[in-house]
């Protein structure tokens, strides 16, 4: 018998958007909120999750979200980006680097293997893509993110600032050959 789980291309429509706007609002909250202030929090999740800002990332064609969808419902999602710069010397060719932008779990789907599974959707693209790496950041204070990525294969190459709101975060820049 097959899973109800299923790991899909999302659609590239307002519906999709307004979904994933709703979901990645959420989730972001429920991750971050307790070591952030409320004012930050506002500030970043407007900035970020908005509807007509989830539907110009899903209509950019070097973005790719994968849906992961319980009966219908989702439960979490990622977001690749094939070309991305983060991690690279000035002026290297980014062309064959994609980055993980996202990947978003369902608090209670979290430590289900939902996580590695969107993470091997993800990866499968890349290597589909021509990719020989795939970057991400996290946070320096998510050790449970990071331990994660450690166990899939990835190294830390650097640092870089991540913006929530008005607070100036440093998240650790991870690698991962393919």
């Amino acid at each position: 018998m097959s899973s109800p789980l299923r790991i899909v291309p999302a659609k590239r429509t307002a519906a999709t958007a307004a979904q994933l706007a709703e979901f990645g609002r959420q989730t972001f909250q429920d991750t971050y909120a307790a070591q952030n202030t409320a004012e930050d929090m506002a500030l970043y999740v407007a900035e970020n999750f908005g509807p007509e800002q989830q539907l110009a990332e899903l209509q950019d064609p070097n973005t790719i979200f994968f849906l992961a969808l319980m009966q219908q419902q989702l439960v979490g999602y990622a977001k690749l980006t094939i070309g991305s710069g983060l991690g690279a010397e000035p002026g290297a060719d980014v062309r064959n680097r994609a980055e993980l932008q996202r990947l978003y779990v369902q608090e209670d789907w979290q430590g289900t293997g939902l996580g590695a599974s969107l993470l091997r959707r993800c990866l499968d693209e890349t290597r589909q893509r021509g990719c020989r790496s795939l970057v991400l950041s996290v946070w320096e204070k998510n050790e449970k993110a990071q331990e994660f990525y450690r166990r899939k294969g990835f190294k830390q190459i650097g640092e870089t600032e991540f913006r929530v709101g008005n607070d100036v975060q440093t998240d650790y820049v991870l690698r991962r050959g393919l």
